[in-house]
């Protein structure tokens, strides 16, 4: 059976997962994890693995995970190639006919999404190109010269220069948006086209089957009298009131038509030079009418330039008021969750920023001065016989909090996810606790350095030091600190394994995710 999925259910699914996004029914964040990315691969910083998409994997990854950053309905906008222009290059022009047995002159593109038919400009102007030279002597079109600069509303030249081109404006990306939603590669489309007032000059000027271009396939022979200008030559087809001008070189052939009027309600057209007393010649002149896309052009923003990529963004930076995002280790891996639920509770989480991590407050002779070594072990006997185990992701001298994670190599696994006989503390991944049951103890042991305590005294989200309010990120009872999301809850819907950074306090890391429908 010959069938197909269009390109259209490509763009619904993007503005549906956009309008997924910013509701109040759903929660999407993004997160940072994999502190200790050599100990899976010892060439990761150089030629990071493919992530793998399974549901063990998926389990992998909440156990690695560091923190979290919302998205909201302001960092998530759909997105379409980045074509910058430049003189000298020759582009494809708009039309609703490219096929595989049609495709585009200048790039082959068999469909009109896959065509490079429209550009940015130095200022960050959006145009459309409805012509680009194209005639009987220039079958796949001229280079263009002129840079499109203008904001007006109808179609025209961008110079002087002769290039034949016809450029139609279409929209100025926002700094705001510049700076969230452009990409080597992407640039953003206007949020909400159908309703925004920042829009509608642009939008309402669209009329239904408008027809802005005709081009001239063959300029036929003997067409009358040299040089002579035909007005109002109609265009017949099921639309109505669109006419055009043909003018006649010295040789009785068609030099050029130009739209005069672009009327309304057409999907295919077809010049009637009878009418518009157009004589046919001894070989009659060809032309193609090139019909405007469903609503015209500028209607429909999404459909019109091909909106089936959608770029999600976060920043992660250093807060002093909640400082989820740890400093002093590396992160290898990127990645969006949806959905994801608050710790130890079914409700969606609807935090800013959420770390994922576990974490401790030390106390003890020298905690001001301890070192705790990156992605090294340290334990805690919580029974006779039984063993907290975790490996550290950050230790701040300053508050003696400790942050860590645990992940299933503490419990009997390797990196590769195969088991092992007899591992040292346990099958079991035990929870650190301040109240430790018999024969266990308070101490936090290292891998290197002196033991401290957990300081069971302590409860809250921040702590005064010295007359100064530290905040800890997350919220403390008796000296435990438990992550702020439920662990494996949500789906993780985006990985990306990246060579590792090491991020510093004055750090902040801009994160674009594109996902492709």
């Amino acid at each position: 059976m010959a069938a197909i999925i269009t390109d259209q259910i490509r763009i619904l699914n993007a503005k549906n997962f956009v309008a997924g996004v910013t509701t109040t029914d759903n929660a999407y964040y993004s997160f940072i994890g994999l502190p200790n990315p050599t100990d899976y691969e010892s060439d990761w910083d150089t030629d990071p693995p493919s992530p793998k998409d399974n549901f063990e994997q998926e389990d992998s990854y909440w156990d690695n995970m560091i923190a979290m950053k919302k998205i909201t309905s302001s960092d998530v906008r759909q997105v379409v190639p980045r074509r910058a222009w430049s003189s000298g290059t020759t582009y494809d022009m708009y039309r609703s006919d490219y096929s595989r047995t049609n495709t585009a002159k200048v790039s082959g593109a068999t469909n009109l999404y896959s065509a490079n038919y429209f550009v940015i400009n130095s200022d960050y102007r959006v145009y459309e190109c409805l012509h680009n030279g194209i005639d009987p002597e220039n079958p796949n079109g001229k280079p263009s010269l002129d840079e499109p600069t203008f904001t007006d509303l109808e179609p025209r030249s961008a110079g002087t220069s002769g290039d034949g081109y016809i450029w139609k404006y279409l929209y100025t990306i926002k700094p705001s948006d510049i700076v969230k939603f452009e990409s080597t590669d992407y640039i953003p489309v206007p949020a909400e086209w159908e309703t925004s007032a920042d829009n509608a000059p642009v939008r309402d000027n669209a009329v239904d089957g408008s027809i802005k271009i005709v081009t001239v396939t063959d300029a036929g022979v003997g067409l009358g009298t040299a040089n002579a200008t035909y007005t109002r030559v109609p265009i017949k087809g099921n639309g109505s009131g669109a006419e055009c001008t043909v003018v006649m070189d010295a040789a009785s052939q068609v030099k050029n038509v130009t739209v005069s009027t672009q009327g309304s309600g057409y999907t295919y057209g077809s010049l009637d030079l009878v009418a518009g007393g157009v004589p046919t010649g001894t070989t009659r002149p060809e032309f193609n009418v090139i019909i405007s896309p469903p609503g015209g052009h500028g209607s429909n923003i999404y459909r019109e330039l091909g909106a089936y990529n959608v770029l999600l963004y976060s920043r992660i930076e250093n807060d002093n008021e909640n400082p989820d995002f740890i400093t002093d280790n590396q992160i290898a891996r990127v990645g969006v969750v949806c959905n994801p639920q608050a710790f130890d509770s079914t409700s969606l989480l609807n935090l800013d920023k959420a770390a994922a991590t576990g974490a401790l407050r030390l106390a003890g002779a020298g905690y001001s001065s301890a070192t705790f070594v990156a992605d090294s072990y340290f334990t805690q006997t919580i029974a006779t016989g039984s063993t907290a185990v975790a490996r550290v992701v950050n230790y701040n001298q300053t508050t003696g909090v400790l942050k860590y994670w645990q992940d299933r190599d503490l419990a009997g696994f390797t990196t590769a996810g195969i088991g092992v006989t007899q591992p040292q503390y346990g099958f079991k991944l035990n929870a650190f606790t301040g109240d430790p049951g018999s024969g266990g103890s308070l101490t936090i042991t290292p891998s290197t350095g002196s033991n401290l305590g957990i300081d069971t005294a302590f409860s809250g989200v921040s702590t005064v030091i010295n007359n100064k309010t530290y905040y800890l990120g997350q919220e403390f009872t008796d000296g435990i600190g438990d992550p702020e999301v439920k662990k494996y809850s949500g789906n993780i819907i985006y990985v990306d394994n990246r060579p590792s950074i090491t991020r510093s306090s004055t750090q902040k890391e801009d994160i674009k995710v594109i996902l492709q429908f």
